[in-house]
């Protein structure tokens, strides 16, 4: 059998071979950024250099630069995705250093940025609303807009003012809101968690029997800033208001953790709601005890505005 050094050597020394490999070196040889590099270190880049590493050269010319050649990340052809070749002379020898390019770079931060958002039963399209997407038609949404820059801005400090608690009609935007607070706090880095209540305290109450309900109240109790979207739409009962509502805000409260409330009830009527369970008992002493933990921690604010869902 034929050895394999002896038919690679066959194989150079056919004319079609030949050619085709001149026509390479000439192409490499072309391209600007090689011979830029080559210009760059002269003398020391010779030609039997240049020979000796061919298949290098080749790898750099034929793949995208910081994405000259690709629209997006999942469209990139380079060798390794998200990462483009620079040349790279040692003294010795020519070699390829890769760095990451600019689209995999905005990836990987919109992956961290959308890491530090988490939501519980809310709609995917809030998580991506900015501050900026917010419609300033009434005199209220500026008021808020200005309350959470300040808070943002004085984030951790003594003096950071408190969350709010944004009530209004139907429609008018208050998730939307709790989506762009989010988004500003993950620009400082700041991890965010934002609940549809009447969704998860339905799941709590289904937690009771794969006795899971510990580890999911404490997800909830201890994450850095918690938004609590349309408190007040849930079904109430004794124990959702004392035992699930009552320990979380508890926590939050003892740790000065910043909670952000929904609701289209104001303070009286969410007292209201409080108040009376399903079996109709009412228990106001236990319902004003919820209420003052809410205005410890969050500031009311009126939002006004058409329904935008109509």
């Amino acid at each position: 059998m034929e050895s394999i050094n002896k038919a690679l050597g066959n194989v150079t020394k056919r004319q079609d071979f030949k050619a085709r490999y001149e026509k390479e070196k000439r192409q490499v040889l072309q391209d600007p950024d090689v011979r830029e590099f080559i210009k760059e270190h002269t003398p020391y880049i010779t030609q039997e250099l240049i020979d000796r590493n061919l298949i290098k050269l080749y790898e750099f010319v034929s793949q995208s630069k910081r994405c000259e050649s690709c629209q997006s990340l999942s469209d990139c052809k380079n060798l390794i995705k998200g990462y483009y070749p620079s040349l790279l002379f040692d003294g010795k020898n020519i070699d390829l250093l890769y760095d990451i390019c600019p689209s995999k770079q905005k990836d990987d931060e919109l992956r961290k940025h959308r890491s530090l958002i988490k939501s519980i039963y809310v709609p995917k399209e809030i998580l991506d609303v900015k501050l900026t997407d917010i419609e300033i038609d009434e005199p209220s949404r500026f008021d808020i807009i200005r309350h959470i820059q300040e808070l943002v801005k004085k984030y951790g400090d003594e003096d950071q003012p408190k969350a709010l608690f944004i009530h209004g009609s139907f429609g008018v935007g208050k998730t939307y809101i709790l989506g762009a607070i989010a988004n500003e706090l993950a620009d400082i880095d700041v991890s965010s968690m934002l609940v549809y209540v009447p969704e998860f305290l339905r799941e709590m109450k289904n937690s009771i029997n794969d006795q899971s309900i510990d580890k999911k109240l404490d997800a909830v109790k201890k994450v850095p800033v918690l938004m609590l979207d349309d408190i007040g739409a849930e079904s109430m009962s004794s124990w959702i208001r004392d035992e699930v509502l009552g320990t979380i805000l508890q926590h939050r409260m003892l740790e000065n953790l910043p909670t952000f409330f929904t609701s289209n009830f104001n303070f009286d009527q969410l007292l209201h709601h409080l108040t009376y369970s399903q079996r109709g008992e009412a228990e106001e002493v236990k319902a004003r005890r919820i209420l003052e933990r809410i205005k410890y921690l969050a500031k009311p604010v009126e939002l006004k505005g058409q329904n935008r869902r109509a």
